[in-house]
């Protein structure tokens, strides 16, 4: 009865809280939009909340905005001659009124991504008209109109990003939004989460006396102090430098509101105040490390001393400092780390791996995401003491082979011993579960077999050396018995037995008649490259 009336539309509000759940399962909403009117009505503002994170390289949503231009800015575009049908006649929602989170620098990298899409699909006579004007002024004033346009519908935003990784072509464009956002001060008023992301290769970064630097950290600032209520931040090794008395100043509330911080690429060895910033920090719940160096003495003594507790959630290690340092921040920390990996080149000092892997299975018992990335035959005990160790926290598992420094052989021998072990450690639920390896098809089987009651939502597989195809063992028991929602497979072997010429073309995702025929059995295939977990995106998303 209560199903009927939920699809009826005599429960509003349960119908709406339910669609809630697949907030982010964009195809399963498209699907809600065609049930009837009230679900159309009810899905429509979800798919809308975040259009600029959606992860497709189709940007046409774009050109909706666009309709909810006034006249003044549509004639200001229409002069540019770049499309006759670039605004929609008519749209049947209010669609900037939906957003609710905003990533600067992807609204940016949509709509020049989309405006790359025009050019090369607009007629030639238009293209040339557009180049006798300005194609920067024109990029220039698609970009400040968008962001006009949701300041002027007075949307609600529930999170706001400046994520400044890559701001070296960008910098004119966060220079108008900086301007507009001052300039309309009630915008972010009410944001109940502004984030700041510092970190990059960017070379403009690299100069922090450069003028840009100078404009573009002043107004952040400007930003923050209006706001008054700074979230989160990631600082690199530059801009830690630069953003330092941000986190030390009183001016900026930061005290009060920040309750995360992620250092990223940061060499601790000239930071002194580490204990004045953490001190100062009142509120902080979140505490990130990812491939920082110079984790030695001098920098646990700035931690071990503090009053407050330091809640360090993740810890990415590519270097050992001192193993009793890190020894110590185990001790102090241990309880609350969640996020633990290591990548090592494969000739790194062995006892040193061993004994930075003993840690986390002595001191943490809460660990969700485990990433284990170069071993030896004499360390591999140990990885799976460690997920024995946290077998019922664990959530997402990544295991590579180092391939720079191995022979063909060792590397066989460690997936060998890896595939014919793990099965039986994984936990019964996994979010995400990334190999690596060189696989053989029977150590491949015995994996499968080992692990045939862990259901895994996302399951990436890459098998570095060609070996036999591992596709068939796949379908027969994972396919088949529906184990995985999402997978990604690399095996070349697997195209060449079909006959391709070209041996780049490794990915399953680029076989339909594959795709398709997983798709039968409600197992969606992905692009690898595209679910491979970006550490700097993942930590980004980290509360």
């Amino acid at each position: 009865m209560s199903c009927s009336k939920i699809f009826s539309g005599d429960l509003p509000e349960l119908t709406y809280e339910i669609m809630k759940y697949f907030q982010n399962d964009f195809s399963t909403l498209h699907s809600c939009v065609l049930v009837n009117r009230l679900w159309c009505r009810l899905a429509i503002p979800l798919l809308w909340e975040n259009p600029f994170s959606i992860p497709t390289k189709n940007y046409k949503f774009i050109e909706i905005y666009l309709h909810n231009l006034n006249d003044d800015l549509k004639t200001k575009l229409s002069m540019y001659n770049i499309d006759d049908n670039l605004f929609h006649s008519n749209t049947f929602f209010n669609y900037p009124s939906f957003i609710k989170y905003l990533n600067i620098l992807k609204v940016i990298t949509s709509i020049l991504n989309w405006l790359e899409d025009v050019f090369r699909t607009s007629k030639p006579y238009n293209r040339y008209s557009l180049l006798q004007g300005s194609i920067f002024s024109f990029k220039r004033l698609i970009c400040t109109s968008l962001f006009k346009l949701f300041i002027e519908n007075e949307v609600k935003l529930y999170t706001l990003d400046i994520d400044i990784s890559t701001i070296s072509n960008y910098d004119p464009y966060y220079y108008d939004y900086f301007v507009l956002i001052l300039q309309n001060p009630n915008f972010i008023h009410n944001i109940k989460n502004l984030n700041l992301y510092v970190g990059s290769s960017s070379t403009f970064l690299y100069n922090n006396y450069s003028s840009k630097y100078v404009s573009i950290k002043c107004h952040i600032l400007q930003v923050i102090s209006v706001h008054q209520n700074l979230k989160k931040i990631l600082l690199n090794n530059k801009s830690f430098l630069s953003y330092q008395s941000l986190l030390l100043s009183k001016g900026y509330n930061c005290s009060n509101t920040l309750n995360t911080i992620i250092f990223y690429y940061i060499d601790f060895k000239s930071i002194n105040n580490l204990n004045k910033i953490f001190e100062h920090l009142n509120v902080l719940e979140s505490i990130h490390i990812v491939y920082c160096s110079s984790l030695n003495n001098k920098f646990i003594q700035q931690i071990i001393n503090l009053t407050k507790p330091f809640k360090l959630k993740t810890l990415f290690i590519n270097e050992i400092s001192q193993i009793e340092s890190l020894k110590l921040l185990f001790q102090k920390s241990g309880s609350y780390l969640e996020n633990f990996g290591y990548r090592f080149m494969y000739n790194y000092n062995i006892s040193l791996k061993q004994q930075l892997l003993e840690l986390p299975i002595k001191y943490c018992k809460n660990i969700k995401f485990l990433d284990c990335n170069g071993f030896e035959n004499q360390i591999i005990y140990l990885i799976f003491n460690s997920i024995e160790n946290i077998k019922h926290n664990l959530n997402y598992l990544s295991i590579a082979t180092n391939t720079s420094y191995q022979s063909y052989n060792n590397i066989e021998h460690i997936s060998s011993i890896i595939l014919q072990n793990l099965g039986q450690a994984l936990p019964p639920i996994l979010e995400y579960l990334s190999l690596t390896l060189c696989i053989k098809s029977s150590d491949f089987e015995v994996f499968l077999k080992n692990s045939q009651d862990t259901f895994i939502k996302k399951l990436l597989i890459m098998n570095i050396i060609q070996q036999d195809s591992i596709l068939p063992l796949i379908k027969e028991y994972i396919m088949k018995k529906k184990r995985v929602r999402y997978l990604a497979l690399i095996d070349s072997s697997f195209y060449i037995n079909l006959g391709y010429d070209n041996r780049d073309l490794k990915d399953l995702f680029l076989s339909k008649d594959e795709v398709k025929e997983f798709s039968l059995y409600n197992i969606k295939v992905k692009s690898y490259y595209n679910e491979l977990i970006d550490m700097y995106c993942f930590i980004k998303e980290i509360d």
